[in-house]
């Protein structure tokens, strides 16, 4: 990415919270920390990892929200035992683990979002929009967009108006949108504007399609949006020092 002036404009390094936050989660995700286990110290974590205890607070209060990190008063903050396990054995390349996910999402968001468009409420329809805008604003800001996309899949899951579909995505957790610079199965190469502008675009025709109450538009954009995200990460798998396409 370069800007008006044709210089290179260097990707934001991720905050102190962000980096401690990937550490914990792929210690949990790993199972290198157990469910039930608990977790270093505030002071030991400040320790290892140089950062302060705001920091170390903020970091475990993100996990809590994830589900992954419950936090006892008085006792302090433990792992939480993860619900499917086969999602925490997926393959180390991180390539590989976004191709998986994407085909677990294929065989779960085509339908949800035809059912989304059958179902939804304005309730749920404006939470769709409104997660969308605040991926445009994060965007504007050059912020980390990864938790407004997952809101805007969470909302289209959440309009079908079946629980289940929510509990899958939420069981996938980061790995849902693994090219987020915030997921430790991110792949920062894929990060670039034209990229993240490229989704808005697809996202624009699945909620659009909602809106409509166009089930059969919404089950295509969907499954063009999955299907084009897998090409360009086989894309990426087949020739790793390339530049991805703009979309």
């Amino acid at each position: 990415m370069t800007s008006e002036l044709g210089r290179p404009v260097l990707a934001p390094r991720p905050k102190l919270s962000v980096r401690l936050i990937d550490a914990l989660r792929t210690d949990i995700e790993s199972g290198r920390v157990q469910g039930g286990q608990k977790l270093p110290s505030e002071v030991q974590l400040t320790v290892k990892f140089g950062v302060s205890r705001t920091v170390v607070r903020e970091a475990l209060a993100a996990l809590a929200a994830d589900g992954l990190v419950e936090t006892r008063q008085g006792s302090g903050a433990f792992a939480v035992q993860q619900r499917f396990s086969a999602f925490s054995n997926l393959a180390a390349d991180k390539i590989s683990i976004a191709i998986n996910v994407l085909e677990v999402r294929m065989g779960i968001e085509i339908e949800s979002a035809g059912l989304a468009a059958q179902r939804r409420n304005p309730s749920q329809d404006a939470a769709i929009h409104e997660a969308y805008y605040e991926f445009d604003r994060l965007l504007a800001l050059n912020e980390a967009t990864g938790k407004s996309d997952f809101a805007f899949h969470r909302a289209i899951a959440a309009a079908t108006n079946n629980p289940f579909y929510i509990e899958v995505l939420e069981a996938l957790g980061t790995r849902t949108i693994p090219c987020d610079v915030t997921s430790p199965w991110g792949t920062d190469s894929m990060l670039t504007l034209d990229y993240q502008m490229g989704l808005q675009v697809e996202h624009a025709r699945i909620m659009d399609a909602i809106s409509a109450g166009d089930a059969g538009e919404a089950r295509a954009a969907m499954r063009d949006h999955l299907t084009n995200s897998q090409q360009r990460y086989r894309a990426r798998l087949q020739r790793p020092t390339a530049t991805l396409p703009r979309t």
